[in-house]
């Protein structure tokens, strides 16, 4: 057993967390993280309508009675989602925690604590994590370069940014980008997180709902088998490798504007590959982590085995590097 001002302050038994991802966070899956005593989050713009997330919601709850959350990922768009509604059906399933991303919490921030329910903002630099605590979130998930997804401009790894922002926060913090196993975990709480988001590891799971041959390709690709794509844009994201992602990178590097690659990059595209398994169907998420990935254990094993080779390694091979001090002779 880990215990870190996270478990303790959000009522988790394991300082995991599956993060929010998009086609990905869906019940079957968030249940089994849940009942790993993870915490998991169900992607509220996964489902198609605020109503859709309501039922959602209820099937999570019919599969585990432990604490689970949903992702709101705000971002800005020409018909932007109906972000209220989404707040709203959250907020009426009583839903205890709330995992915001993207633009800035502040407008949907009040609404959730006014009903009790806890808040942990995803960022991907210190200063965004400094006012994100500074508006008053519960907790901060800092996402480093090495992230499935958008890590931002600044190319920080995790190694750097997870201390630097540690030394400059109070409330807990979720170490994201790059983990898969216990010495993942080891790491992030040495270097002050109080846990771990996981997302592409739990990708690779049983009870993730997306292809098998998905699966079956994070476990055979290895770190460098990610693209970076809209570079040009500043709006890099992180995505598997595949002839769509490097379509989409050579056509930007020779100047294309975004119209001429949007085709390429509809989400529409991206489901299709989680669905039906051809991996060259869309862009798909992946992080540089997949070059950690062996298996695809059920989430109880995954959880179960991390957390436990992390006690070992703690008290067996670290407190075994820590050498007793002589006893001074009387």
């Amino acid at each position: 057993m880990i215990r870190t001002r996270f478990t303790e302050e959000f009522g988790v038994e394991h300082p995991v967390v599956q993060g929010g991802m998009q086609w990905v966070g869906r019940a079957p899956l968030v249940a089994a993280v849940a009942n790993a005593g993870a915490l998991g989050f169900i992607t509220a713009l996964t489902q198609p309508t605020p109503q859709d997330l309501t039922t959602e919601i209820a099937r999570c709850r019919e599969l585990t009675d432990r604490p689970f959350g949903v992702n709101l990922t705000i971002l800005p768009a020409i018909n932007p989602p109906p972000y209220a509604e989404y707040r709203r059906a959250i907020i009426e399933a009583g839903v205890p925690i709330v995992e915001t991303a993207g633009s800035n919490p502040a407008e949907h921030l009040a609404h959730f604590h006014a009903h009790g329910i806890k808040v942990i903002h995803k960022c991907t630099s210190v200063r965004h994590a400094v006012k994100a605590e500074s508006l008053g979130v519960d907790a901060v998930s800092i996402d480093g370069f090495e992230c499935a997804g958008h890590p931002g401009e600044d190319d920080i790894p995790g190694l750097v940014l997870i201390p630097a922002a540690a030394d400059r926060l109070s409330i807990p913090m979720i170490a994201s980008g790059g983990f898969a196993d216990a010495r993942g975990l080891v790491a992030a709480l040495a270097l002050g997180a109080d846990g771990i988001n996981m997302g592409t590891r739990f990708m690779a799971t049983v009870e993730s709902g997306i292809h098998d041959n998905v699966k079956q390709r994070l476990v055979e690709a290895g770190e460098r088998d990610t693209q970076l794509i809209f570079r040009q844009l500043r709006n890099t994201a992180r995505v598997a490798d595949n002839s769509v992602s490097r379509e989409v990178v050579a056509r930007l590097n020779d100047g294309a504007a975004f119209e001429e690659v949007r085709d390429l990059v509809a989400g529409a595209r991206g489901v299709g590959v989680y669905e039906t398994g051809d991996l060259d169907r869309g862009i798909w998420s992946a992080g540089m982590v997949q070059g950690l990935i062996r298996d695809i254990p059920t989430c109880a094993d995954l959880v179960s085995r991390i957390v436990g080779d992390a006690v070992e390694i703690i008290r067996g091979r670290l407190g075994g590097a820590v050498a007793a001090q002589p006893v001074a002779a009387g």
